[in-house]
């Protein structure tokens, strides 16, 4: 009995809650529910999903208990919480108005929003996934974006609320180069609202400490197996599965990384920046201090200046 529950709790988690979300998502929204609203609920309510099955079916033991990351991650979720609010505040109308100034200049509106709302959402997804990707990756390539980055990958375990141990710099990059281009080319409020809940439920999902399988969906969604990768202290092994909700542009630019003779390691963080600051303040000013980490680092790995430095071997 225990197993066949383990291997349906497995198996079936992330098509029932997130693929249910979503549903819910698209049948309610698609009918008139108040977008925003909708998107909050739900992810309310996979978060509390998440706090269950971390409890009862978790992937690694000893990421349930907190490792001095708690306060951290709690401010870091606070925070975060309102970067979507300052992006739209600053940046929406006026691309609201580039937009429908291209569209005619053009004579044709540039978003289908004659598509069912799920074809939507998956073009969304693609469009948006794009920029996220590249500076995804530039930020692991280029020694001055890592900085903004590497406060994420200072976790030292995978639980949900890693997914917004961001610094505000480098979460505002993402969401700008998710959005804008879906505002521009004129996707309404309900394909924003859909995107936004999908990143949301999908990033918690990405960091959870549950044991969740993908099988052939992991060529879809860049989903917790391959995150786990990315979070690897080994750089040839972090600089892979960029994407923040779907893997496919990883697929076409060579970053997909999923070996199959093992398991993904359980002993995370940045291996080169063991002193790396635990404190929220500590991670919004490392950019700054950020020579004073290296050296402190430089005690570990001696004069290995290249050690130190993000990018490919």
């Amino acid at each position: 009995m225990a197993t066949w529950i383990d291997r349906t709790l497995t198996y079936g988690t992330f098509p029932i809650v997130f693929g249910g979300a979503i549903g819910v998502a698209l049948f309610g929204i698609g009918r008139g529910w108040d977008p925003v609203i909708t998107a909050m609920a739900l992810t309310g309510a996979v978060v509390l999903a998440l706090l269950v099955l971390e409890r009862v079916h978790p992937y690694h033991d000893g990421w349930l208990h907190s490792l001095g990351d708690l306060r951290t991650d709690l401010i870091h979720n606070v925070v975060n919480f309102w970067i979507p609010e300052v992006y739209t505040v600053l940046f929406v109308g006026a691309f609201t108005v580039l937009g429908a100034s291209l569209s005619e200049t053009l004579g044709m509106t540039l978003w289908p929003a004659e598509w069912p709302l799920a074809a939507q959402l998956l073009l969304a997804l693609v469009i948006g996934e794009f920029g996220t990707y590249w500076i995804h990756r530039l930020m692991h390539e280029n020694a001055f974006l890592w900085r903004f980055h590497a406060p994420h990958h200072s976790a030292p375990r995978l639980y949900w609320l890693n997914a917004a141990r961001f610094h505000p710099l480098d979460l505002f990059a993402q969401q700008f180069l998710a959005l804008t281009p879906l505002v521009v080319l004129g996707a309404d409020v309900r394909v924003i609202a859909l995107h936004t809940l999908f990143t949301a439920i999908h990033g918690v999902f990405q960091h959870c400490n549950v044991d969740i399988r993908l099988g052939p969906l992991n060529w879809f969604f860049s989903m917790a197996e391959l995150h786990r990768w990315h979070h690897s202290k080994r750089l040839e092994e972090a600089n892979t599965n960029y994407g923040a909700n779907i893997i496919w542009w990883d697929v076409v630019f060579g970053s997909r990384f999923l070996p199959k003779d093992r398991e993904p390691p359980t002993e995370i963080g940045i291996e080169t920046l063991p002193n790396f600051p635990a404190g929220y303040w500590a991670h919004l000013l490392s950019p700054l201090r950020w020579k004073e980490i290296e050296e402190s680092s430089r005690a570990c790995y001696g004069s290995r200046d290249d050690a130190l430095r993000p990018g490919r071997d």
